[in-house]
């Protein structure tokens, strides 16, 4: 009897083994596995492009969102985009519904996740548009290298490093920005839509576009004609020294609102809501804009 016990338990004990292994080797239902390179997947292109200058080859970086030309209102994830967001180790987003698609994605995901609008130190500022509050990115990057931490600790300090890095160059935008508004502390603006109410703000600028044709271009509306001739008085008095102009928000009246600028000799300075083609690098982007900016206050 006993040798028949011990017979039964020597053949059990490698099944129980196989058991574990499988067990642990379905282990992903609770999250992602374990890794030394983590998949990050970002909303858009822009958020993407924080989180490779902070994960850098120690990291899998992509995003759902990422054409130079349309809306990112407007995006619809397909179910691979949904898988993609499900399976990775990390999820970047805006918030604020700016990409409520990717809100919708994650619902369900077992990954973490860094949110723009709730990492960001200072929650006064209320636009959606995270990505234009530079004080607010450098907040998303030391948040990502934080999280990518935690899942890749071995890789930890490169991680931080970087972010720091990444940080000083934000404050080389803030600087330029600072520069601005010593010259031009005040100066009058107009944009067709608030994409980059931070930035303004930090430069000094007041944006005095009519309120009421800015509510409907951010919500897809046509404004209405008394408020499309307001704009147009603003540019063809020469009150606002620049048009802001959003070349991903365009409809008939944004379009009659830069040919006015543009017959006025108002400067216009475009500034988008994703990447434009050929370029990867946050800082690169907002360098141009903010240089383009700077190039049309000074004449």
């Amino acid at each position: 009897m006993t040798k028949t016990g011990s017979a039964r338990r020597a053949l059990l004990a490698p099944l129980a083994l196989l058991i574990a292994v499988a067990t642990a080797a379905c282990g992903g239902n609770d999250g992602p596995a374990p890794t030394d390179k983590p998949v990050v997947v970002a909303s858009t292109d822009v958020w993407a492009s924080v989180a490779s200058a902070v994960g850098g080859e120690h990291a899998d970086v992509s995003a759902l969102y990422t054409s130079p030309d349309g809306d990112p209102h407007e995006f619809e994830p397909s179910s691979a985009d949904t898988a993609r967001v499900q399976d990775a180790n990390l999820i970047v987003m805006n918030g604020d519904h700016y990409d409520h698609f990717m809100e919708e994605a994650a619902a369900d995901a077992k990954g973490a996740e860094v949110v723009a609008a709730d990492v960001r130190s200072d929650k006064t500022r209320g636009n959606e548009h995270v990505f234009y509050d530079l004080a607010a990115v450098a907040d998303t990057a030391n948040a990502i290298a934080n999280e990518l931490a935690e899942i890749a600790p071995a890789n930890a300090a490169y991680y931080r490093d970087r972010a720091g890095v990444f940080n000083s160059q934000i404050n080389g935008l803030r600087a330029a920005l600072a520069d601005i508004k010593a010259h031009h502390d005040g100066a009058e603006v107009a944009s067709t839509e608030p994409l980059a109410a931070a930035v303004l703000t930090d430069a000094g600028l007041v944006d005095i576009a009519p309120p009421g044709f800015v509510d409907a271009v951010e919500q897809g509306q046509s404004p209405s004609a008394a408020d499309r001739a307001k704009f147009d008085d603003l540019l063809t008095q020469h009150r606002a020294k620049v048009l802001i102009y959003n070349r991903q928000a365009v409809d008939p009246s944004t379009q009659a609102v830069l040919d006015t600028a543009r017959k006025a000799g108002i400067p216009v300075v475009e500034f988008t809501e994703s990447l434009p083609e050929g370029v990867t690098d946050y800082i690169a982007w907002q360098r141009g804009q903010i240089d383009a900016l700077a190039k049309a206050l000074n004449g």
